[in-house]
This record gives C-alpha cells, structure tokens and sequence, in this order.
C-alpha cells in the first residue's frame, strides 16, 4: 500500500524563509508549494488543496491574518500554523482564538516545526475520519514577554478565552497572574461586562464574606444598610480570585455551592440569588500540599481546576527581561515626567544574572525607583534597590558584574570569545548584503545552510538586516 504524500503550503515574503523551509520539509518528504504574498496563499489553497499551511503575518498585497480568515472559509479543517517575528501575547491571543492550529515566532526551532507540522497533519487526518468532526480546537492588559514559556502562556490565553470554564491561574508571588486572567476577560465574549478583581488574602476572613457575597442590613453590629458584593455586581461579567488559596475553609464551602449550583444568599438573607458569573482563580500556594494538610477543600480543588495556566517564574525566562526593562523604563519615564533610555549595560548584567524572587513585579519596582533617583539617561548600579543589590553581593554575582577593568577587557572563555565574533560577523554580513543571506553565506565563505544552522544557534532573526 503507497503511502499517501502531503502537501505543505509555505507562504513567507522573504526568500531565505521560504527556502529553507522547502528544503527542510522536503527532507522530511513532503511536497512544498509556496507564496509569497497572502492572496497567492489563498490561490494556492483553492488551487492545490495543501494537508498544512505555515503563513507568515506580515506580507505584503494581503496580510497574512487577513489571509488566514479567507482560508478558513475555503477550507475550515486546514490546519494553519503562523509564523511570525512579532510574538506579541494580543497577536498570538487572536490566532489561537480565531482557529489557528498553533504558530512560532522567528527565528524557530527547525526540530520543533517538524513536529509541528506532523501533528498538525495528524489531527487533520483523525478529523476527516471520525463521524463527529469537532469544532475548531480553538477558539490583555499587556503580558510582556517573547519566550517559548510565555508563548506557551498565551496559546493558552487563546484556548480558553471565549468558554465558560473555570481557570485556575498559578504561579510565584509578582509572575503576573492578574494580567493574564485581564487577557482571558479582554478576549472573552464577556469582555463589554464587568470585571471585578478580589484578593482573597488582603480581606480579614470576617469581612470577606460579606465582600464577596453581600449582606442585608442588621445581618451584623456594623450592617448598617443592604451591601451588594462582588459576586452580584460581577453579574454576567468575570470575577477573578486571586489568592485563593488563603480562603478559609467555611468559604471555601460557599464558593464551591457558587460553582455547582450557580447560586448563594448575602450574609443574614434569606433570598436566593444567582450567579452566572465566570469564575478566574489564581494561587502562589501548593494547593496539592494544602490538601494533604486538610487546608483545601478537595472537591473545590477540582472543580477550579477544570483548566491550569501555569505562569513561569522570571529566573525561567530571562529572555525577556531586556523586553521588560525597555517596557518599564519607558512607563514610568513617562509616569515621572523623566527622560530615561534604558540601564546601563552592568545594570542589564546584574538583571541576567540575578534570580528575581520577587519575579517580574521585583523588576517593575527596582525600574520605577531608577526612574525616580536617576538625573542622567541610564540607571546606574548605584540607582538600584539597596536588597536587591545586597542579594547580588551574597549571591557573588557582584563579581561578575563590576570589577575595576572595563567589560571589554575582561577574560573569558576563549569559545566565548569566539562565538562572540562569528556572531557580530555574521551581523554584519547580512547587513551589507542588504538581508540576503545567499549573499552574506558566500562573503562568509559558509553554505546558505550552514548560516542558517548559525543562525538559529546564536538567535539572529531570520529578517535581521531585511
């Protein structure tokens, strides 16, 4: 029995992308037709009938979202994976939402692409064989960060955003977790109805019944009028829970009756009223630990845990600090009436190095005193939080980031050293032959492939120089 061959669509303005693409997949025996625009996408689509379609976003004629909404009328099981150098969490929200089968931001992993790609086509086999064809797999406040962890997050964001389901949102103390649960609401159906935040910890446990569920007047010595709580003025909107996992156990019972049988009675009522609000919850607790210690209600525990974001801590994606420091110096530059560029470049190494307990939220905190105590352009060590740089003391990274010899005239390894000029020379040759990395490949005197091997070890964007 012959094997059945198929069909990949690689639509991609850029010719470097588009060939080695073609050769990559090709390798793997799939036959690759391309586009270099989103219209021609869409022909290709209607004209040749492709298993997989990786589409670039940003092409010229029509872009590639735009095509990828026109493909779908054509063909709605298509799997569509995005490629994209702009892996911002709003864009990436959006595809998940909209039906796309996943997507990667430049330069990608060439290994995590095939698999991609196989089990793109997989899915797409097991959906024209089965008899009860699903759905679409898939249906911010702004989330800074570019790393394959955070992509992780908000192909998640997209997943749930537009169902009813529960989510439990986890992660350390300053990771951001109200930021994604904003994300889930702004890109829900219910993001024209209100959005009420409570922190579970920051209440006393007397008060935040009350706050929660409401009171009728005389319902305790200072009721002294009928209050509405947040579960009422939430309406048909999303609440979101934050900390919950400091709710005591008597609470925990109210809030699990809210769950199953949408309803509840302010303190001292006797009227029931029901709740048709989305339920986000978010912990920094081991929830699991808090249940062997009887601490956590075990059937609440499951039905908050219908679906898990876990946000990773800072120290995991150190990738995106630069990102996040540019997004902070410029918040509170503005905030401040202050005109700061950046940090200088032993502040940024003190940053890489450094292990952030306090997590992004100790980040935005260190930026906005900088901001405030800086009459220069950049943040010097000098600016930064007294703990924070007596941590850097105690952790001996103050070794590695200070000294009396400048940065360049340090010692390092020599393989250090020398990928550290491969990589600028390879910059720079891409630059002077204008982005074409054919060209840059002969002026280095490397094969096309062998620069794109390069390329992806050192983390060139794949349009550098374009």
């Amino acid at each position: 029995m012959k094997l059945k061959k198929y069909t990949i669509l690689v639509a991609d303005d850029e010719e470097d992308v588009r060939i080695l693409l073609k050769e990559v997949l090709e390798e793997e025996n799939y036959t690759v037709i391309t586009a270099t625009n989103g219209q021609k996408a869409v022909d290709a689509v209607n004209n040749n009938h492709p298993d997989c379609v990786l589409l670039d976003v940003r092409m010229p004629v029509m872009d590639g979202m735009e095509a990828f909404l026109k493909i779908r009328e054509i063909a709605p099981e298509l799997p569509v994976i995005f490629l994209t150098a702009y892996g911002s969490s709003d864009l990436a929200i959006k595809a998940m939402k909209k039906g796309a089968y996943d997507y990667l931001t430049k330069p990608f992993d060439i290994d995590e692409l095939k698999i991609k790609v196989k089990k793109a086509i997989e899915l797409k086999e097991l959906s024209a064989n089965s008899d009860n064809r699903p759905h679409s797999r898939y249906r911010q406040d702004e989330i800074i960060g570019e790393s394959s962890k955070m992509q992780e997050v908000y192909k998640s964001i997209g997943l749930v955003a537009d169902s009813d389901a529960t989510v439990l949102i986890r992660g350390e103390s300053g990771t951001g977790k109200e930021l994604v649960a904003k994300a889930i609401y702004l890109h829900s159906n219910r993001k024209n109805k209100p959005f009420i935040v409570v922190n579970c910890a920051a209440i006393p446990e007397n008060l935040l019944e009350s706050e929660l569920f409401g009171h009728e007047k005389g319902a305790f010595t200072d009721a002294v009028a009928r209050h509405i709580g947040k579960f009422e003025q939430a309406g048909n909107g999303t609440i979101f829970l934050d900390e919950i996992g400091d709710m005591s156990l008597y609470l925990q019972a109210k809030l699990l009756r809210v769950l199953q049988e949408k309803t509840f009675e302010r303190v001292g009522g006797k009227e029931t009223i029901v709740s048709h609000a989305r339920i986000l919850a978010a912990t920094n607790r081991n929830l699991e630990e808090l249940l062997k210690e009887g601490k956590f209600r075990e059937d609440l525990y499951y039905r908050l845990n219908v679906v898990t974001i876990s946000i990773p801590p800072l120290r995991e994606r150190k990738e995106d600090i630069p990102l996040l420091v540019n997004h902070f110096v410029a918040k509170y530059s503005k905030k401040y009436n202050k005109v700061v560029q950046g940090v200088s470049d032993k502040v940024m190494r003190v940053f890489m190095d450094y292990d952030w307990p306090g997590n992004v939220r100790e980040l935005e905190n260190a930026i906005a005193r900088g901001v405030i105590i800086t009459s220069g352009p950049l943040i010097m060590k000098e600016h930064l939080p007294p703990k924070l740089i007596e941590r850097v003391k105690e952790t001996g990274l103050v070794n590695k980031t200070e000294g009396n010899t400048p940065m360049d005239d340090e010692i390092v390894p020599l393989p250090e050293a020398i990928a550290k000029i491969e990589k600028e020379m390879i910059i720079k040759a891409i630059k002077k032959a204008n982005g074409n990395k054919t060209k840059a490949a002969k002026m280095l005197g490397i094969s096309r492939k062998s620069l794109f091997n390069k390329l992806r070890t050192y983390h060139i964007p794949l349009n550098n120089g374009s």
